[in-house]
């Protein structure tokens, strides 16, 4: 008889905070996908295009981790026009060594919100100044919070602004941010002004069309791109990568599919065969980051399946510390 342990994203959110342990979990998983062990296939994704929807699954095998997770990850980006969450979804757990289902994370896209800011904040950890106090973020949902909270944790982050087409969006963002921090967030009505001024900048949108432009960077700071994860999505500028130093992707080879990379290779501002270092090489020490003080780093963050077989078992191991969810019985 098999048991499956049931976790909602109730169980989940209880046991499961953006929290220096979740960061380590996912820089510990980057650092194992530069060794070349990890077994990830690219990301399976489908278009919904009549419903504004996509959906991806990602899946990763880490050695060492008893246990891998299937990721099924949908966004539907009109479903706040009524009245629901733009993302969803679940992740099952299975045993690496006999491929039986332990665990089922009914998470409704909690645990993805986790690790993509832990993922923003290993990006911050090892290619932004350390001594970076001010941060700009563009956009003012979930992620666009959640990156300033993940921030929070690895940089000395005094102040902050937020920027967003919906200005009300973005002053009840502020608001929540400076609540929640103790530092003073406040909303921007011109995004130039507000990159220009910060150390470190996050981008946190399904944009299109770029919402950074080139010419707003200065000397000393790091970007990190997050929005851009189908092949129709853009958030910067393809200049940016001219002046970036080092530009590092989570995954190279999915980045240059659907990242910012993708991007400027159409633009014809990166070669399609250029190699860069990705970011699990430079967490682990194989590779540099931060040049200098003066130089511009930017993270390109497309998501990977590791980061969601790290983030599942880190779960399903402290959900069963607790005792927390159901077991089922087959």
């Amino acid at each position: 008889m098999a048991r499956i342990r049931i976790l909602t994203e109730t169980d989940l959110r209880e046991v499961v905070t953006l929290d220096l342990d979740a960061i380590t979990c996912i820089e510990q998983a980057f650092a194992a996908l530069a060794t070349g062990d990890v077994v990830m296939p690219p990301v399976l994704s489908m278009a919904i295009a009549p419903f504004n929807g996509e959906v991806d699954v990602k899946t990763a095998f880490v050695p060492g981790i008893d246990s891998f997770a299937i990721k099924v990850s949908p966004g539907f980006f009109d479903n706040p026009k009524i009245g629901l969450p733009s993302t969803s979804g679940l992740m099952a757990v299975f045993s690496a060594r006999t491929g039986m289902l332990e665990a089922l994370l009914l998470d409704n896209g909690y645990l993805t919100d986790i690790r993509t800011a832990a993922a923003g904040a290993v990006a911050a950890r090892h290619l932004a100044r350390a001594d970076s106090t001010r941060a700009c973020i563009l956009g003012a949902g979930c992620q666009a919070k959640l990156h300033l909270k993940a921030l929070s944790l690895v940089r000395p982050i005094e102040t902050a602004t937020i920027w967003a087409r919906d200005p009300g969006r973005a002053m009840a963002a502020a608001a929540e941010l400076s609540r929640d921090l103790g530092i003073e967030v406040r909303a921007a009505g011109d995004p130039a002004t507000a990159v220009s001024e910060a150390d470190i900048v996050v981008t946190t949108t399904p944009a299109t069309a770029p919402v950074l432009q080139a010419d707003w960077l200065r000397p000393g700071q790091h970007i990190t791109a997050m929005g851009s994860d189908q092949a129709h999505k853009n958030e910067l500028d393809p200049a940016c990568f001219a002046r970036a130093d080092p530009y590092v992707p989570d995954r190279l080879t999915q980045a240059q599919l659907l990242g910012e990379l993708r991007t400027a290779i159409e633009a014809g501002v990166v070669d399609a065969e250029k190699e860069f270092a990705e970011l699990g090489a430079i967490v682990s020490g194989r590779a540099s980051g931060r040049a200098s003080e003066r130089a511009i780093t930017l993270a390109d963050l497309t998501g990977t399946g590791v980061q969601d077989t790290a983030i599942a078992t880190f779960a399903a191991g402290r959900a069963h510390a607790a005792g927390a969810g159901v077991d089922l019985s087959t």
